[in-house]
This record gives C-alpha cells, sequence and structure tokens, in this order.
C-alpha cells in the first residue's frame, strides 16, 4: 500500500490481493454498467455501539466500533453532469439526477430510497459554504454494501459518510476526517434524521483494534483497548427499523430537547440556548448523579401534555410548533420528559464506568461490562421504550447464558451486540441462539444464519483507494 499526501485522509493505492470477491464484482459491475473502469473506491464500515445508546445528540460521549461489514462506492467522473447511482444488488433501482439542480424530496410513506442517502452526501459537499472545492462535476457511482439494512449497524450513515469521502475527493477538497464526519452528520438531516453524529464521527476516526470513545465540541476520538478475553457478537432480530420512515426517533430527541429547556427554565437559567443535557450540565456544574437527582425533583409527571408545556414554557402554540419541534412531531400532543432524562443521564453514567472499568481493570472487567450492558438494554426498553419483543427475546436468551447483551443502534428493531467472555462462550451463545431464536422466525429460514448472527471485531475507519489503470485489481479484504 502506497499513501498519499493530499490532506490527512487515508487514501491508498491497491494492490493485488486475489481473495476480495466482493470488490472484484464492483469493479466488474461498474465496467460492465459505465463501459470503463472507476478512479477509485471508497470503503465505509458499519458499526456498533457497545454502550452509550440515544446519548450523542444530548452530548455525552459514546463507546462504538467500526465492524467488518462495509459499503463499498466505486467513483469515477462523469462528463455529463449527471450523478449516476447504481448499485451491485438488482432489488435496487438505480438513479440519475443533475449534480446542478437535484432535490431530495422523502417519500412521505416509507421512508428514504437507498440513492437519497447517497444525494444526501453529494449535497453536503457540494452545498457547504465553508469548504473550498472545484466545481461540481457528475459522477458515476456504483454501490456495494453488505451491512444489513434497519438493522442498527449504520448502514445509512455508512453510505452518506462513503459519499462525503467520495465527493470530497472528486471535487479535490482538501479536508481533515473530523470535518468530513461532522458534514456527514449534518446532511442527514436532509433526509430528516435529527442524529447526534457518533455513526458518521466512528465511520471517519475507527481504528483497527480498538473500540473509541467519541467526544463532542470538539469532536475527539480516544483509543480504548477492550479486554483481551471479550469476544462481541452481533445478533440481527430480524425486525427492521427505519428511523428516517417515521417520526419515533425523532420524538425521542425533541423530548429530551424539551427536558433539558424546561429544566433549564426551572433552574432560571437561559433555556432557548441549552437545548442538549450536556450543555445544561455543564452550566450547572453538576455531577451526572446530581443531574439524575433534579429530573426526579422538578420533572414529576410521567407524561407532558402539549398544553403543560405551553404553559411550563410560557411559549405560544405557533413558537412551541415551530421553534421547538421538528417538521414530523408538529403533530405531537404528549411528551415523556422525566423518562428520556433519567435514561440518556444514568446511560452517560454507564458509559464513564464502562470505560474507567476498561482503563484499570483490563484483565478482569468483562463481568462488570456485562452488567452494565444489561442496566443499558433494561432503561433502553422501559425508559426510552425503543426496544422490540425480538429484541428482548434475544437479551432473555443471554441472560441466561450469563451474556451482557443490549441493543445498538437506534433500536424498534435490528441487532443486539453482546459481550462474551471467550470464545467457547460466544459460541455457545450463537448455538443456543440458532436453536431457540432463529429457528423459531420464519424469516431467518430463508438467510443464512452467518449472516445474522457473527463475532466481530474492531475494524479501520474510511478509507479511500486509488486504482492504478495498469494492474489488474482486486484489492485488500473488504
Amino acid at each position: 500500500m502506497m499513501a498519499s499526501d493530499r490532506s490527512d485522509l487515508c487514501v491508498q493505492v491497491l494492490e493485488t490481493v486475489p481473495s476480495c470477491e466482493r470488490l472484484s464484482r464492483l469493479l466488474e459491475c461498474f465496467s460492465t454498467e459505465f463501459a470503463r473502469t472507476p478512479s477509485f473506491v471508497v470503503r465505509c464500515s458499519g458499526r456498533v455501539n457497545i454502550i452509550g445508546e440515544h446519548v450523542d445528540y444530548c452530548g455525552y460521549p459514546v463507546f462504538p466500533m467500526a465492524i467488518e461489514q462495509t459499503i463499498l462506492l466505486a467513483v469515477a467522473s462523469s462528463d455529463d453532469n449527471l450523478l449516476h447511482i447504481k448499485n451491485t444488488n438488482n432489488n435496487f433501482k438505480p438513479y440519475k439526477c443533475n449534480v446542478l439542480t437535484f432535490s431530495i424530496d422523502v417519500p412521505s410513506v416509507g421512508g428514504p430510497n437507498w440513492y437519497q442517502y447517497v444525494l444526501c452526501g453529494v449535497k453536503g459537499i457540494l452545498e457547504n459554504n465553508s469548504i473550498q472545492h472545484d466545481a461540481s462535476r457528475g459522477m458515476m457511482i456504483m454501490l456495494s454494501g453488505n451491512i444489513p439494512p434497519a438493522s442498527g449497524l449504520s448502514s445509512s450513515s455508512a453510505i452518506v459518510s462513503a459519499t462525503v469521502l467520495a465527493t470530497a475527493f472528486m471535487h479535490n477538497a482538501t479536508l481533515n476526517k473530523q470535518t468530513l464526519a461532522t458534514i456527514s452528520a449534518e446532511c442527514e438531516k436532509f433526509i430528516g434524521t435529527q442524529g447526534g453524529g457518533m455513526d458518521q464521527a466512528i465511520a471517519y476516526l475507527a481504528q483497527e483494534g480498538c473500540a473509541q470513545l467519541i467526544e463532542w465540541n470538539p469532536l475527539r476520538a480516544t483509543p480504548i483497548k477492550l479486554p483481551a478475553n471479550a469476544v462481541f457478537v452481533i445478533a440481527n432480530s430480524l425486525s427492521e427499523a427505519n428511523k428516517a420512515a417515521t417520526s419515533d426517533f425523532n420524538q425521542r430527541v425533541v423530548e429530551c430537547r424539551l427536558a433539558s429547556r424546561f429544566l433549564a427554565k426551572q433552574m432560571k437559567l437561559n433555556w432557548r440556548d441549552l437545548s442538549r443535557f450536556a450543555d445544561l450540565q455543564k452550566a450547572l456544574g453538576y455531577s451526572l448523579e446530581q443531574m439524575i437527582t433534579i429530573v426526579h425533583t422538578n420533572l414529576p409527571l410521567n407524561v407532558y401534555t402539549r398544553a403543560d408545556m405551553l404553559k411550563l414554557l410560557e411559549v405560544t402554540e405557533e413558537d412551541f410548533s415551530e421553534n421547538l419541534l421538528t417538521p414530523n412531531t408538529r403533530d405531537s400532543q404528549t411528551f415523556k420528559l422525566k423518562q428520556r432524562a433519567l435514561h440518556v443521564f444514568q446511560e452517560a453514567l454507564r458509559v464513564q464506568q464502562y470505560i474507567e472499568t476498561a482503563k484499570t481493570t483490563p484483565d478482569d472487567c468483562i463481568s462488570h461490562m456485562k452488567t452494565l450492558m444489561k442496566q443499558s438494554h433494561e432503561s433502553l426498553r422501559t425508559l426510552y421504550e425503543c426496544s422490540h419483543e425480538n429484541l428482548d427475546r434475544i437479551v432473555h436468551i443471554s441472560d441466561q447464558l450469563g451474556v451482557g447483551t443490549r441493543l445498538t443502534g437506534a433500536g424498534w428493531g435490528g441487532c443486539v451486540v453482546a459481550l462474551c467472555d471467550g470464545v467457547e462462550e460466544s459460541k455457545r451463545f450463537v448455538e443456543t441462539l440458532k436453536t431457540e431464536f432463529y429457528a423459531h422466525i420464519p424469516k431467518a429460514q430463508a438467510s443464512d444464519i452467518a449472516s445474522l448472527c457473527f463475532t466481530t471485531s474492531p475494524q479501520r475507519g474510511a478509507e479511500i483507494y486509488l486504482l492504478e489503470k495498469e494492474k489488474n485489481i482486486y484489492g485488500p479484504s473488504a
């Protein structure tokens, strides 16, 4: 591999490695569809969040790692000012549009189309006024993905992040990884997702062999070595959850913002500027334990009505709807502020304890880590109400085996991440899931079980591979 000095992106020239069938097929499909070879390939991993769910958009650290499943983009410039977007999977229809005039119109039912995540990435670079780049040009893009969609493993964010990187490189925008991560997080809002930036940060900042403690303002990643005997298993519940297709995710974001603002008003602070719990905590100078106490003291109701919020915040209906809600939550009539706040502060505390345990007792901490992961899932199930019966069934099975398991990703379906103490425990867990869970799910019978339930290890962040025209290139394992 040979590195480029164009920026601090990890840019490498592919050398022949004959074992990557996916990359070989991607290049073949590109050549067939576009009658030329691509200029470069972008690789971007999915991610699993080990602990720290639904806290990133509240300003608190998270602890994800990049996984082996990836999005690959083969890219070349086009001379017709068009974006030609295609997929190696024929189930995903191709799309093309003018790079100068396209818009992203998300369907009201069913959520975004797959290619709209690609458009988000293109738009994120070309319409960002804070960066310099060459004039907009058409692109030929062929996508290959093996991250299960709507599974909580960040398939959509990986597409957006990969496209941001590809578009930046194609248009000679010299950007560092932190800036790319920030742009990638911001441009997901083009499809209505109000995320916090975890998925995009780990996409760029991941390091092989380590999970990353991701912190915000400024964005920074600290690699944390995991216990040598720790084995992580990802299990797909086979209940899909598309966070952009419903208001469930944004409803939780709004409830957290409202809770933060309401608590700030109660504490006589400038409440309109304190929409994130972490900013509120900093303004108060409180510990996480103290924040939990003020929630119990100042948020007595289990459910707040719209009328309650107007009265307590002393705002008009128009102000509340236009400035304090998101477009797909403007019809919401009830808000669970207490439960959401308790989950966030307690989950942030669990992340803190998880990291401290890993740092201070790296060879004897798996048992405590398992307990924290179990607590995390229970909080997500009862306080954040974003679990699913299939996820809960897997967690119940894992509890019986002494495995620490929790949902990962937004929830409402998708995957769990499980911490096992050693290879043998992970094998028992996988085999038990096959007989006690997947054997009873009709959808699993038509799937490769190995793609539904598998071990994983921390992988590298996003990379660009330059293709040398004179070589028959297959590339590294992807």
